[in-house]
């Protein structure tokens, strides 16, 4: 039935002259309106795909600078082909009352759902920053549905993994920081990005009793059902992996670091033929930089960096054809078929940030990368 009503409302919106016809190829970089004509507000967004339906969640922008944290709160759009998208809310809306966690004017990024199906719970992740905190807080926010769509009730925010080691380093780094070596890490600025004499071994150790620090996000659920939050840590300088309970609701009690001192954020992992991948970016503010390719045969690693995902020309390398990644998507129906999905973020007004999805190719050695294209289409998946 909804979907019937889909149709029904991307005819009355064409019959109302807000769109000239229903869309088909993906044009990256250019306005995407939603079944009113209205450019698709999701951004740092990732997609469920469920019953037969794609569900795409992401920021919920407003005009201008102020744009840049949360006044809305988590949109979400339902699609069957993946280009007409029609507008279904707000998933999660943020709260007007000033003592709760998701306030107006808190920083609310990179919201991402994945289904239980033991629970049949639809579960969100997102990165959250307290308001007027700047990006201090560094927190995982939480928040449960029965429905798809929405409504989500929010469970609260926490830092990942308090009192776990992570289970890659060797004992005896297991320990807490002495007064000596805490004290010399409180003189150290951390802006988020590459600085001299960046702390590499000690920060885990720093955050092991309150819980480490989690920024840019992603979820990833295993073949086997098992689902796990990779996420930006140590003031962005490590990625973490981390287990999640059956329930998807927190941590289990294991994670890895990966990369220490490289500096990744805006993760994204996907699974090609039995190997692990992960695409991610630099730590250069809202600055482009040139994306990064790691693989693992093991979800547990060893990781292995691989170089840049991106290729054309050198400016296209050196910026990801001006993007930063925020979801690999698995089309579905269409074998070794992937997605790109990144941001092209407009901080002097957030609310024009558009998206960048190009196809995931291989090459001759079963490596992926992305190549632009002015214009492209699912049949790209079918070329041989």
């Amino acid at each position: 039935m909804k979907h019937i009503l889909f149709s029904v409302l991307f005819a009355a919106s064409l019959a109302a002259g807000h769109a000239a016809e229903l869309l088909k190829p993906f044009v990256p970089g250019e306005i995407w309106p939603d079944n009113n004509g209205v450019h698709i507000n999701a951004h740092g967004g990732g997609i469920l795909f469920h019953e037969g339906t794609y569900y795409w969640f992401g920021q919920h922008m407003v005009a201008g600078g102020a744009g840049n944290v949360a006044h809305v709160g988590v949109s979400v759009y339902s699609s069957k082909d993946l280009y007409n998208w029609m507008d279904d809310g707000i998933a999660l809306p943020v709260s007007e009352d000033s003592q709760s966690e998701i306030t107006k004017g808190c920083i609310l990024e990179r919201p991402k759902v994945i289904y239980n199906k033991k629970t049949g719970k639809f579960v969100m992740w997102f990165h959250l920053e307290l308001k007027d905190q700047g990006y201090n807080a560094a927190r995982s926010g939480v928040a449960v549905a029965d429905k798809v769509t929405g409504p989500y009730q929010y469970l609260g925010s926490f830092r990942p993994n308090a009192g776990v080691w992570p289970a890659n380093v060797p004992d005896d780094r297991k320990k807490p920081l002495t007064e000596e070596e805490a004290a010399a890490i409180s003189k150290i600025h951390l802006p988020g990005g590459p600085v001299p004499d960046y702390p590499k071994e000690s920060l885990f150790r720093l955050h092991h009793e309150c819980g480490q620090m989690a920024r840019d996000m992603n979820l990833f659920v295993d073949d086997d059902g098992k689902a796990y939050h990779l996420y930006s840590s140590e003031h962005n300088g490590t990625l973490h992996i981390s287990q999640l309970t059956d329930d998807y609701l927190k941590p289990a009690g294991k994670y890895i670091r990966i990369f220490p001192g490289d500096f990744n954020e805006a993760p994204a992992m996907f699974k090609h033929q039995g190997k692990y991948y992960i695409i991610s970016s630099g730590c250069t503010g809202w600055s482009h930089n040139p994306a990064r390719l790691s693989m693992a045969d093991s979800i547990w690693g060893p990781w292995k960096s691989l170089g840049h995902p991106a290729v054309g020309t050198d400016e296209q390398k050196a910026t990801t054809f001006e993007s930063q990644s925020t979801f690999v998507l698995p089309v579905q129906g269409k074998k070794d078929a992937f997605i790109l999905m990144s941001d092209r973020w407009k901080p002097e007004n957030a609310i024009d940030g558009r998206y960048i999805w190009l196809p995931l190719q291989f090459n001759d050695d079963g490596l992926p990368f992305s190549e632009w294209k002015d214009k492209w289409d699912l049949g790209e998946f079918e070329k041989p």
